[in-house]
């Protein structure tokens, strides 16, 4: 079953977005995956594809990201997304609805993960994001 599905590897280019939707999709076909649970995978991996992009590789087209998914026990979906980056710290990210954050532009992204899936575990020192799902 899952081992039709690759790991999924592309530069650090917010354009390589559009690989990571269609993966989701791949996955969501192979696992026959119910609809109900696709609007929250999409964001929360796209989420923390986008954190490695931007934040873990600094939209260096030469450092890759490298999305992969796992089925570690009945009705889980693991997907872990890994960047080149030196990574960071979670605890030391804002949070961004406290007063002084909720206008600024960005900063959601870990908020959104963690609200979107049911565990959110950081390892490498934050360049690399593992993202639970019970489905």
């Amino acid at each position: 079953m899952l081992a039709q599905i690759n790991d999924l590897t592309f530069p650090s280019n917010r354009s390589n977005i559009t690989l990571v939707e269609t993966f989701i999709e791949e996955v969501f076909e192979d696992l026959k995956i119910k609809d109900e649970f696709y609007g929250n995978i999409l964001v929360a991996v796209t989420e923390a594809v986008t954190n490695a992009i931007i934040h873990g590789n600094n939209s260096n087209d030469s450092k890759m990201v490298i999305v992969s998914v796992d089925t570690p026990k009945k009705n889980s979906l693991v997907f872990t997304i890994e960047d080149e980056g030196f990574g960071f710290t979670p605890e030391d990210v804002p949070d961004p609805t406290s007063p002084e954050n909720i206008e600024k532009p960005h900063g959601r992204g870990i908020f959104l993960m963690k609200h979107l899936s049911d565990n959110v575990r950081f390892k490498n020192n934050g360049s690399s994001v593992s993202v639970e799902f019970n489905i």
